[in-house]
């Protein structure tokens, strides 16, 4: 049995597109995997620490070897309760919009939770090293316009990039996409046409992830 944990990070429920698409991913993929746990978080919706002075300070201890005082300790105990929590699964899918050209800030600040020394990288003598290893990833990402690979559009892409840097970083390796693009640009015959070829994708994904 697995355990498969799905970060949405769209405020718009129902109304995302990405949401959309993840929904159906999810369907199917519980028809194939019937034995595995799912577990879903929204990082609207779920409560986040703060990563504010204190937990920047509790994290520079961790980095220069300190004991942290009871009140850095206080802020650190929920800091490791998410990273306890994601870490936790087997398998991650994870829906997102694009928010002027980068991700949604609550998705930000779950993430500038998650990586931490010691617990998703260290420091090694080869550098920066992730610990999160041997676990598959599918980020399911929607976008108004249309910024394809190998065309100028790419380049302000903030979104992609960002979510394949920062879980490469953590030590993912197998990390999947579905991009659902542009869905507020041509006619909406166009628009649905797109979502109905992401859905299939997302289908015949979730069989095998």
């Amino acid at each position: 049995m697995a355990k498969l944990l799905y970060i949405q990070a769209s405020p718009r429920r129902a109304l995302s597109k990405s949401t959309h698409v993840a929904a159906e991913f999810l369907k199917s993929y519980w028809h194939a995997h019937q034995d595995d746990r799912i577990r879903t978080i929204n990082v609207f919706h779920n409560s986040l620490p703060a990563f504010d002075g204190l937990a920047v300070q509790a994290k520079y201890a961790i980095l220069h070897g300190k004991d942290h005082t009871v009140e850095e300790r206080h802020v650190w105990n929920a800091v490791e309760k998410v990273i306890a929590d994601f870490k936790d699964a087997d398998k991650y899918l994870l829906s997102l919009p694009m928010w002027n050209f980068g991700i949604p800030y609550r998705l930000k600040q779950y993430i500038d939770v998650l990586v931490q020394p010691g617990y998703t990288f260290k420091v090694g003598e080869n550098g920066y090293e992730g610990l999160v290893r041997g676990k598959p990833l599918l980020a399911i990402y929607s976008r108004g316009g249309a910024y394809p690979e190998d065309s100028p559009a790419e380049a302000v892409d903030l979104q992609k990039k960002y979510i394949e840097l920062i879980f490469g970083f953590m030590g993912f390796e197998n990390i999947q996409s579905i991009v659902v693009e542009p869905t507020l640009q041509g006619i909406s015959e166009e628009v649905e046409k797109v979502i109905e070829a992401s859905i299939e994708k997302a289908r015949s994904m979730a069989e095998m992830f």
